[in-house]
């Protein structure tokens, strides 16, 4: 029924920025999916394999103009989780959302902006607290949204068990992965802020 009306399903990688939404993206391009990316942002020392990103995601809140997302259907595209209600309700959305212990996001974030030479405007108890607040709406969102289906999981559980991630997310997705090439594409070395 969904399809008849939305059409492909878009895959959509959500969750906070530094969850592992990245880490997600490169397994399912690994997986054979086609991954909705302009190469603007390149791999650097916070994400040295890649960002998978299209720039126009970030003016979803902005722009009128929202065909363009038609276009993935069919494909994969990385929204982080505050512009996930700006995505037109005329399409059908898996969405792979990554949760992640909010200390070790921020302590990801921190050393992204030290990194930059940029600093926080504001307390780590302050952005745990709008953080909470943001995931308990972001849920409520997709939970009765009908355009919406979820599969959440879990930065550290991925990390530390990639085949049951991988074999979660196949499942999810109909069951045509390549289990294999995704597990493979997970580098716990890379996990570098654990709490």
């Amino acid at each position: 029924m969904r399809r008849l009306k939305y059409g492909e399903p878009i895959i959509v990688v959500s969750g906070l920025p530094r969850s592992g939404t990245s880490m997600t993206m490169k397994m399912l391009d690994a997986a054979g999916l086609n991954c909705v990316s302009d190469g603007v942002r390149s791999a650097d020392e916070d994400n040295p394999k890649g960002y998978f990103e299209d720039e126009r995601v970030k003016s979803l809140d902005r722009d009128r103009d929202k065909s363009w997302v038609r276009a993935a259907r069919g494909r994969v595209i990385k929204v982080v989780s505050p512009l996930l209600q700006h995505l037109p309700a005329d399409n059908f959305y898996k969405v792979l959302f990554m949760r992640r212990n909010l200390e070790e996001v921020l302590a990801s974030q921190a050393k992204m902006l030290a990194r930059r030479g940029e600093k926080s405007q504001t307390t780590d108890e302050a952005m745990i607290a709008s953080y909470q607040q943001h995931l308990e709406k972001i849920e409520f969102l997709l939970r009765y949204r009908r355009y919406f289906d979820v599969l959440y999981l879990d930065y550290k559980d991925a990390i530390e068990r990639p085949r049951v991630a991988a074999e979660r997310i196949n499942t999810f997705l109909g069951g045509h992965l390549d289990v294999d090439r995704m597990t493979a594409m997970v580098d716990e070395q890379l996990y570098r802020n654990r709490r």
